[in-house]
């Protein structure tokens, strides 16, 4: 499953405006979700699932469907961990393993994405990808319910993947940590993008 925001000029990226412009950063929205489209699928882990928000309705989105051959899905209402608690669910009431990643990670291979579901498939009850920043670049689950791992998260703060360890502690869950990984929020970061090409 992949959480991406549509790619409306002003409200995307907007951290990165100053650098880009809002047309720059909307377009570079775009790069990162086609991208993350591409590894994804080349994982091989199944046909991918893009988590749109505002809605599915959006033309970029409607063509990603096309192009990609991506199922589309609507985020619910709320913070990122309701809305994140709610995909992971989803896939949980199907029957599998729920693996969520977001659109912000140009670093992300197939290979990781491959090791998390691995360790999924291993028998512990959830998998993240730590970030740079102290978040966390995928989570993975294979019991519920995820809702307890996210409520009251200070989402955007430093303090992201340990409030979620914390978490994962109090409640026995098993869970296995991938490499740390650099997501794309900051002026700063462009600089980083560029020299991975």
């Amino acid at each position: 499953m992949i959480f991406a925001k549509a790619p409306t000029p002003g409200l995307v990226k907007t951290r990165l405006i100053p650098a880009l412009g809002e047309r720059g950063a909307a377009e570079l929205q775009r790069e990162l979700i086609e991208r993350t489209l591409c590894t994804a699928k080349h994982a091989g882990l199944g046909a991918p699932e893009l988590w749109c928000a505002p809605g599915p309705d959006d033309p970029f989105f409607v063509d990603c469907a096309k192009t990609h051959g991506v199922a589309l899905h609507m985020q619910c209402e709320g913070d990122l961990g309701l809305r994140m608690a709610d995909a992971l669910e989803s896939a949980l009431a199907a029957g599998s393993p729920g693996l969520l990643i977001g659109c912000d990670c140009p670093s992300l291979t197939p290979e990781y994405l491959r090791d998390a579901a691995a360790l999924l498939a291993s028998g512990i009850d959830a998998v993240f990808g730590p970030a740079e920043d102290g978040g966390y670049v995928l989570v993975g689950v294979a019991r519920g319910p995820a809702a307890q791992l996210f409520e009251g998260i200070p989402w955007g703060t430093a303090s992201v993947m340990q409030e979620t360890r914390g978490r994962l502690a109090s409640g026995k869950w098993r869970w296995r940590e991938l490499g740390l990984m650099w997501d794309l929020d900051r002026p700063e970061d462009l600089q980083r993008l560029r020299a991975q090409g």
